[in-house]
């Protein structure tokens, strides 16, 4: 029983750890669906600037650092062009 009581500040300890990498995974698969749910929220998610064009199925803007992405829509949610989730059988 000494033993267990020893060992107690260790078992929170791991415990605790534990559960704010699952809140933390969790969280960060909340902020990912609402990042690609919207045009909107994905050109602000990927730090654009300026809108340069944009159709009901692809954007095009501006970083801060010059560069210009496409933003396409796939499935219903936004990603960069080249970045799909079905990776290379989305051809």
């Amino acid at each position: 029983m000494l033993k267990l009581l020893q060992n107690k500040p260790t078992i929170i300890t791991i415990l605790i750890t534990g559960i704010l990498i699952f809140v933390f995974g969790i969280y960060q698969i909340l902020y990912l669906q609402k990042a690609h749910s919207t045009f909107e929220n994905y050109y602000a998610f990927r730090g654009c600037t300026q809108l340069l064009e944009k159709s009901p199925d692809y954007g095009i803007c501006k970083l801060h650092s010059g560069d210009t992405i496409k933003i396409v829509k796939f499935q219903d949610r936004w990603f960069l062009d080249g970045d799909l989730p079905c990776g290379f059988l989305c051809f």
